[in-house]
This record gives structure tokens, C-alpha cells and sequence, in this order.
């Protein structure tokens, strides 16, 4: 029996599930203990989701009622484009549940959000050592030369 993910805009009821998750993506990238955000960064971070004037995004992964990941995106101008871009800024799943599909679910709406919008582009970064997030982002966008997955929309 295959389990069906749900991907859906962040709401604010979703804080608490969504905050392990964020100190979890965190960590990954070394921010953690003495290096941590400070807490008014998250803070201010998880209500820009919810104000219209803000150009930033969440959506999360939800799975039989539980939020077990998270996609972080925003928009802005190009110089190469005349249409806006979507930068996927953060990407984050529980670890116990990778390999199921969660992170293509979340990139995938990342690509739809963005389409919708008008983006033509959608393009992250990733560290050189994020060798398990590599196989995925070099299935769902192309490599070009950089630590830059850009997919034309």
C-alpha cells in the first residue's frame, strides 16, 4: 500500500510541526548550539509566509496528518528574464522518511506554485556534500556547472 503525501501552502496552525523540521534544516547546515538563528530570524521568517506584502513561500509535505516536510521559496526580478524567477531557498524532510518521494513531492510544487505565478525558472542551491540531495535535484533539474538546479518552467 503506497502511502499518499499531500503537498499544500504552509498555514499558521502548521508552527508547531513545521519548527523541528526548520531546527532540523538548520542543523543540517551547521547552524545549531552557538551557531543557531537567532530565535527572532524564525520567527520573522515563518510570519512572512503569511503577509501578502512578502514574496516568500512555504509549503509542507504532509503525511497521514503529520507535516513531515517542508519547501521554502520566493520570487524576485532576473536580469536575463524579463518574467520573475522562483528561488527554492529551503528543502527539508524527516530523515527517517527519505527515499519515499517526499523532497520530488515538494520540488514538484515548488515547480507548480511557480508556474502559476508566472516564474519561468526555478533554481537552489545545494552544499557540494549534500550527496543524498544530489541524486534527487539531478533527476527533477538540470546540473550546470555550478551547485545551481535550475528547471525552465
Amino acid at each position: 500500500m503506497t502511502r499518499s503525501i499531500t503537498i499544500r501552502p504552509a498555514a499558521p496552525a502548521d508552527y508547531a510541526a513545521w519548527r523541528p523540521l526548520w531546527d532540523g534544516y538548520n542543523t543540517f547546515y551547521g547552524r545549531h548550539g552557538e551557531t543557531a538563528l537567532a530565535e527572532h530570524v524564525t520567527l520573522s521568517t515563518w510570519q512572512r509566509f503569511f503577509d501578502p506584502g512578502e514574496p516568500v513561500f512555504a509549503l509542507v509535505a504532509e503525511d497521514e496528518g503529520q507535516v513531515v516536510g517542508l519547501a521554502h521559496y520566493l520570487y524576485h526580478r532576473s536580469m536575463i528574464r524579463v518574467e520573475d524567477v522562483c528561488y527554492l531557498s529551503d528543502l527539508f524532510t524527516l530523515p527517517t522518511l527519505r527515499g519515499r518521494g517526499i523532497g520530488r513531492s515538494l520540488i514538484e510544487g515548488v515547480y507548480a506554485q511557480a508556474a502559476a505565478a508566472g516564474a519561468t525558472r526555478v533554481y537552489w542551491q545545494t552544499h557540494e556534500s549534500n550527496a543524498a540531495g544530489r541524486l534527487l535535484y539531478d533527476k527533477v533539474a538540470s546540473h550546470q556547472g555550478s551547485l545551481v538546479y535550475v528547471r525552465e518552467l
